[in-house]
């Protein structure tokens, strides 16, 4: 496409404010390099894409784009096995994040309705989802500057010594510097650190009094910083320690890094496909600011623009213009004053038409039609150059010249004021002769001009049509309409006149001009009147009109308050459901309610038959050494047992209780019996076989549930990653496991970020009915990447 048009009829402003929409650089980058195409079938896919990215974003509201980055730097040096920083793996994070969000914001449609939106379904489907990958790096970063405990539990580990080394370090220093042994030696009774080194501040005249290591001075050289001996060993520990911590988060970033790596291509692909969507979708974004519609295309050079308006004016302020040229005519004169008008309509169809020919949907109405142009060529404003000391007719027909001989059949040619700058007999015949030849040419073209003759030749030549910018000469200003089919008619003496000029100036005036152009400016002043008697009539036309839209309005009322029933009756169905969730969610919660109780009352029930069997096992024990002493133990039983064997299951008469044999008859006769908690040795004439017991298969309890459910929850949920949406449905659960299982305080990992998750947390739980309290984490919890919660 000719890069003069392009800066003449400034596309690129077009072209920035489409980078506005863009979300990341990726596809600002892509954006940049958009140039209009001159394939019909490459603009009709591109026109498709903006008219389903306007769709979806009309119903579904802009999609999840934010956190695209260029990472393949980063990829490339994972690849070849580099450490990847915590900034890079978030970045790609981001990115994995943003490719399995566009997936649910697809999933969210209907399949009926998915099927309308094959390009962008089309690339959504092919992004890969690596959620094991994304949390890896989610759980091991908490952000640029900071790797998580969780990362692995030798950091872990590592960290907590080296809490503990730190607090050793702090409480021998504490016992020093309140010391009353050291008191005097003293600068200040505080504790700083010098080179990673913990030290105290001694007054330089007791340095000898004080062993330890100075490590730094005061500016004056009064006060020293000195280790103390007593913690070297601990700090060169610490020191210890951390080089492992560094050692460690290197190891997590080289694995996490290899991870990467072993993705690459599959992220890079995505990457890709990202950088499309966040193009396509700013397409749709500035179609929607624009209130801009989808053009029907052609090859037929043929241009039907209805209520055109320019984009790069303001919308409440431009009047819309309905142009067309291409079909009954391919050459468009318009006439009129300055400032009416005419160039803001030469740009107008020039702009929309490389717009379109981009992909873009134009400000205009539904319907409109452009063709698709190998070329636009357009000579519009004063283009002469002070350096090659051209005047303004040379500049201009140097442009010109330069068309002429480029252009082709297939192209569409935009003249500003042709001829002018010029002798005017003179400029118009060359006018009349361009036009004339791009006529001959089969040239789509729109000229404006300021000559008589012009409008004479559109007259009186096929294929060429006048058009004018309209001029209310009883306000002397112009109404910016543009009328095809009615040349412009000159207003310089009505103009004068109402300004205060003379008459009889005016008068002489009109003697100087010839009588043909006094009767060509009669037969347009006629004309002008025509136009304006079928203005009046076609007014009577609308108000006709109007009385008819009332006789409809009339015959659809009643449909309307069908529709309204019909939407009255879906609307109660709606509240009804929504009170039987609400009815069945309370219903829920008395049930984890009594499942509670039941399970208070169940251990309480368990407390209460342990002591009972207790009671009832001192009572059996009095009752056998009662027996016992009553000489019960010599009751026999009616036949002696043989072939007895150790672990059976007898009766011991004298007990009437059972147990198992422990040993086998001695020479006298004696067994020892297991009798619950008892070994007792009896003769084996006292016992007698028991038959076997069958165990009772015990029901799984309530209290067995809710141990299940005390072993299995844990104390903290991560979120990070989740929509707010998802986050929520996931807590929701987890506060109710949390709370049959009676945990007391649950911490909430949902990482600090743009704060819209943890905003969003907080809200649901303030309002919770199993939360108490919350609060964010302190120092050593996360700090704001936490929330804690006590349950009820």
């Amino acid at each position: 496409m000719n890069e003069k048009t392009l800066r003449v009829l400034e596309y690129e402003k077009i072209v920035n404010r489409l980078m506005d929409k863009a979300e990341s650089e990726l596809g600002k980058r892509l954006i940049k390099e958009l140039k209009p195409s001159t394939s019909l079938v490459e603009v009709e896919e591109l026109q498709r894409e903006t008219e389903e990215a306007l769709e979806l974003v009309v119903k579904r509201g802009n999609p999840p784009l934010f956190g695209i980055y260029d990472i393949s730097q980063d990829l490339k040096r994972a690849e070849l096995g580099g450490m990847l920083m915590p900034v890079n793996l978030l970045k790609i994070s981001d990115s994995l994040r943003v490719s399995r969000s566009l997936k649910g914001y697809m999933k969210e449609l209907k399949e009926d309705e998915v099927s309308k939106f094959p390009i962008i379904s089309g690339f959504i489907n092919s992004l890969r989802v690596l959620k094991d990958i994304e949390d890896r790096i989610n759980n091991a970063i908490i952000d640029e500057n900071e790797i998580s405990d969780n990362a692995s539990p030798t950091l872990k580990n590592i960290r907590k010594q080296i809490l503990n080394k730190n607090e050793s370090i702090k409480n021998r220093l504490n016992s020093i510097i309140n010391s009353p042994k050291y008191k005097k030696f003293l600068q200040d009774s505080i504790i700083t650190m010098r080179e990673g080194r913990y030290v105290v501040p001694i007054k330089q005249e007791y340095r000898a009094n004080f062993p330890g290591l100075i490590h730094d001075q005061s500016s004056s050289g009064a006060t020293l910083f000195v280790e103390p001996m007593a913690v070297v060993e601990l700090n060169n520990e610490l020191r210890e320690l951390e080089i492992k911590e560094r050692e460690e988060i290197e190891r997590i970033l080289k694995e996490l890094s290899a991870l990467v790596a072993e993705e690459g291509e599959t992220i890079r692909n995505n990457q890709k496909i990202l950088q499309r969507l966040d193009f396509i979708f700013a397409k749709g974004k500035l179609a929607l600011e624009m209130d801009a519609t989808k053009p029907m295309l052609n090859e037929d050079g043929y241009i039907n623009i209805k209520k055109a308006r320019h984009p790069l004016l303001d919308p409440k302020k431009v009047v819309p213009i309905d142009v067309y040229v291409g079909r009954e005519f391919n050459t468009l004169v318009i006439t009129g004053p300055n400032t009416g008008g005419k160039t803001v309509t030469l740009k107008t169809v020039g702009l929309l038409t490389l717009m379109a020919q981009s992909g873009l949907h134009i400000p205009a109405d539904y319907n409109s039609q452009i063709g698709v142009f190998y070329q636009i060529f357009a000579d519009i404003g004063d283009e002469q150059s002070i350096e090659q000391s051209l005047s303004t007719f040379s500049s201009h027909m140097t442009n010109i010249v330069d068309i002429l001989d480029k252009v082709r059949k297939d192209s569409l040619v935009l003249f500003d004021e042709l001829g002018a700058g010029t002798d005017p007999t003179e400029g118009a015949a060359l006018a009349m002769a361009i036009l004339d030849h791009l006529l001959q040419l089969n040239i789509r073209t729109i000229a404006t001009t300021h000559y008589s003759q012009l409008k004479i030749y559109a007259l009186t030549t096929e294929g060429v049509k006048n058009a004018s910018v309209e001029f209310d000469v009883e306000t002397l200003s112009p109404t910016y309409k543009l009328l095809i089919g009615v040349p412009g008619k000159s207003n310089a003496f009505e103009i004068s006149k109402r300004l205060g000029l003379q008459d009889y100036i005016i008068e002489y005036a009109k003697t100087l001009i010839s009588k043909e152009n006094v009767e060509f400016e009669d037969v347009l002043k006629a004309i002008d009147k025509d136009r304006r008697i079928i203005e009046e009539n076609r007014y009577e036309m609308e108000k006709l009109k109007e009385e008819v839209e009332k006789l409809k309005e009339g015959l659809t009322r009643e449909k309307e308050k069908t529709r309204e029933n019909r939407e009255r009756i879906i609307l109660k169905a709606k509240e009804e459901a929504r009170n039987i969730l609400r009815a069945a969610k309370e219903e829920a919660n008395k049930i984890v309610s009594e499942l509670r109780e039941i399970s208070s009352d169940i251990e309480k029930d368990r407390m209460m038959k342990i002591q009972e069997a207790q009671e009832r096992l001192k009572a059996s024990l009095e009752r056998v050494e009662s027996s016992l002493s009553d000489n019960v133990l010599n009751v026999k039983s009616k036949e002696i047992p043989k072939n007895l064997k150790v672990g059976e299951m007898v009766e011991v008469l004298s007990l009437s209780q059972k147990g198992n044999i422990l040993e086998l008859p001695d020479e006298d006769g004696n067994v020892l019996v297991q009798v619950g908690i008892m070994k007792v040795k009896v003769h084996i004439s006292t016992l007698r076989r028991s038959e076997e017991i069958d165990l009772e298969k015990t029901q799984t309890s309530t209290k067995k549930i809710i141990k299940s459910k005390a072993s299995t929850i844990k104390n903290e949920i991560d979120l990070r990653g989740r929509t707010l949406e998802e986050a929520l449905l996931e807590l929701d659960k987890y506060i109710d496991d949390a709370y049959i299982a009676g945990l007391k305080e649950s911490y909430i990992i949902h990482g600090k970020g743009a704060g819209v998750l943890r905003e969003g947390i907080k809200s649901f739980v303030k309002g919770h009915k199993h939360v108490k309290s919350f609060r964010s984490g302190k120092f050593g919890e996360g700090g704001d990447g936490v929330t804690v919660i006590e349950l009820k």
